[in-house]
């Protein structure tokens, strides 16, 4: 193989056969449960990075179904969202993300730098309940549930917040383990349509585990539920902030 061809095949690894397939990726019926909840200032402090700010002692608990999207296909993820500003505008940071699929794993780490794990997150409705479940291994990390499809919730607001810019630290270390790229990312979601918004009554448990440590922002009251389905495409992403620039 050539050195052009190189250049001019390669955007993932292995160079060859690939884990995902290039941009950009359209989501169907992809399905939201989000429980927003107040933790504690000094925790989100101490994980949020500059130049972001944290704009209010709330996290989003996020579970999210995606049974048909392109290049990704079928798979659930979970993980929590931080409100944020930058430079004066509302924003969301991802913190922390588990899911069950390799190709998305490698694609939003090696693309946008999402920080993604492997882990067993999963949403079902129970009867009059939506449930929503997160398992390293075969340890219970999180548990929500919900009072299912309660109340409608207007259409605007939720894909107002859809549209929000949302941040990602991505790091990409040298070869000897120093940080070659390290950038504060900016990416939106487009092409959206929502299909339905709920709300109704919620509750979160989030339990310490060494390794996926979403009991670090601790939930001390949940403040709102949501539950929505829409059709979206996740644009790729733009350099915010370098933290390695002089």
């Amino acid at each position: 193989m050539k050195i052009e061809d190189i250049r001019r095949t390669a955007y993932s690894m292995p160079l060859t056969n690939p884990s995902f397939p290039p941009g950009p990726y359209r989501f169907f019926d992809r399905e939201y449960f989000i429980i927003t909840y107040r933790t504690d200032p000094e925790a989100l402090a101490a994980v949020v990075p500059e130049p972001l700010e944290v704009a209010e002692p709330v996290v989003k608990y996020e579970f999210i179904r995606m049974p048909d999207s392109t290049g990704f296909g079928d798979y659930t993820e979970t993980g929590q969202v931080i409100p944020v500003r930058f430079k004066g505008e509302l924003g969301a940071y991802t913190h922390a993300m588990y899911l069950d699929d390799e190709a998305p794993i490698a694609g939003g780490r090696e693309l946008w730098g999402f920080p993604k794990k492997l882990a067993r997150p999963k949403i079902s409705v129970e009867s009059d309940v939506l449930v929503g479940s997160l398992h390293y291994g075969s340890v219970l990390c999180a548990s929500a549930t919900m009072g299912y499809k309660y109340r409608k919730v207007d259409h605007d607001t939720v894909v107002n917040s859809m549209k929000a810019p949302n941040f990602i630290l991505k790091i990409i270390p040298h070869v000897d383990g120093s940080p070659r790229i390290c950038e504060l990312v900016r990416f939106h979601l487009d092409d959206i349509t929502l299909k339905e918004a709920w709300t109704g009554p919620a509750a979160l448990g989030l339990f310490p585990h060494a390794l996926c440590d979403v009991a670090r922002l601790p939930v001390r009251e949940v403040i709102s539920a949501l539950h929505y389905k829409a059709d979206l495409t996740l644009g790729l992403g733009s350099v915010a902030f370098d933290y390695m620039a002089r």
